[in-house]
């Protein structure tokens, strides 16, 4: 049963050229605070939370995202944590975490989300250099980065994270060094990092081809990866999973939710939830997303969305998985499935685990080097190398899926 919430807070004071999430553009000189479309926005998020069934277990962890949820004047925050906790109930050593974007927040605001309950905060830095902010069609420049750095200081806030972008055009081995050395400078609890993705629909997406000038090769790429892994763990950041670094105690448990294929609720604009054994995806616009919660309250709750079948559980379980440091652990499979489907795992990994790229661990969390027809049988986990595991993952899970589509 879920016990983790995501909330998408739509607006943006602009789209950067990367983007296709569902989002609002407010422009940059609407004020927040005297805007009527995030007060109707708020109001239907809350509608969509009360009509939601509850399976009356508190929740333990609670994610606003976006968009940039840092335009959330502190008082429509308070409205919605008020309904969540009203229609759920909050435990009170949950992790609430609040994404933000540098030049979006006051001193004054960040104190109030923190008096609010908001004990993790997400700093969508990307860049350190003005240049390729601009590049990116970002909002922000250094001197925010520096003012919200100081913001975060002055309200005695531990729990924040940085989030920086690699892959971006015009940036080289040497401008990544520069931003991973700010980021170990600043001394964040946790440190993500992203490699650009080219969505067709995205202004980067329409404008480059990847791996072509002005975006870095496939062969930089890779090396900003590695670097990146090098840099933060001697920094004291465990890679604890593919694009996130975090020190002692700070893993981002809501996150871990859906690396660990658990449930969780969505609320909002274009959110997604995993409950019920379904997946389900909302409108992904303001419009369509009102009318939904209309309907929903004069039909009655109810989400026409296929359950997932075994088969989705199991590729969903090994894709997510395998972005963990620590890997899958094999039981929960070995209960649902027949041994010849941990056996076809165990062949088709085979290779990469003689090349470096995968390892078997038994019961007792011992690597299993002896490889023979009889191995499988002890695999109680299956884990990726760090780096090199990592950076191949697509091309492993691509040839794991393959060989299971045709066993399951």
């Amino acid at each position: 049963m879920p016990v983790s919430a995501y909330l998408h807070i739509p607006f943006c004071r602009r789209r950067c050229y990367y983007c296709d999430f569902p989002i609002s553009v407010l422009g940059d000189k609407v004020d927040i605070n005297q805007s009527s479309s995030i007060a109707e926005y708020v109001e239907f998020l809350c509608e969509e939370i009360k009509i939601t069934p509850s399976c009356h277990l508190p929740l333990e962890t609670i994610f606003f995202g976006g968009g940039t949820p840092s335009l959330l004047p502190p008082p429509y925050l308070e409205k919605i944590l008020l309904t969540l906790d009203e229609h759920f109930g909050i435990n009170s050593d949950a992790e609430i975490s609040l994404e933000m974007d540098p030049g979006t927040f006051t001193l004054e605001q960040l104190s109030d989300y923190k008096k609010l309950g908001v004990n993790r905060f997400s700093l969508g830095v990307q860049s350190f250099d003005d240049e390729l902010l601009e590049k990116c069609g970002r909002f922000h420049r250094y001197k925010d980065i520096g003012q919200a750095i100081d913001f975060i200081h002055q309200n005695k806030i531990k729990n924040f994270s940085l989030d920086l972008m690699s892959g971006l055009p015009y940036q080289n081995l040497e401008t990544w060094k520069l931003s991973l050395q700010q980021a170990i400078r600043i001394n964040p609890t946790h440190i993500s990092c992203y490699d650009l993705v080219l969505e067709p629909v995205t202004a980067f997406g329409k404008q480059y081809k990847p791996g072509k000038f002005p975006l870095p090769n496939d062969q930089d790429t890779s090396q900003m990866y590695t670097i990146t892994q090098q840099k933060l763990t001697e920094a004291g950041y465990e890679h604890y999973e593919i694009s996130n670094y975090a020190k002692s105690g700070y893993q981002c448990r809501h996150n871990l939710v859906y690396w660990e294929n658990k449930p969780y609720y969505g609320f909002g604009m274009g959110a997604a939830s995993y409950t019920n054994n379904q997946r389900f995806t909302r409108p992904k616009t303001r419009k369509s997303y009102y009318e939904w919660i209309n309907q929903l309250k004069q039909s009655g709750y109810s989400i026409a969305s296929p359950n997932l079948s075994k088969v989705d559980i199991l590729l969903e379980s090994l894709m997510l998985g395998l972005r963990l440091q620590k890997g899958v652990d094999l039981s929960a499979i070995t209960r649902r499935f027949d041994k010849n489907i941990i056996e076809t795992i165990y062949k088709t990994l085979i290779p990469y685990c003689q090349g470096g790229l995968v390892y078997f661990k038994n019961i007792n969390d011992d690597l299993i080097t002896d490889l023979n027809d009889n191995t499988w049988q002890s695999i109680q986990k299956i884990m990726l190398s760090d780096p090199d595991g990592f950076l191949l993952s697509n091309t492993i899970l691509a040839s794991l899926f393959e060989q299971l589509d045709s066993t399951v």
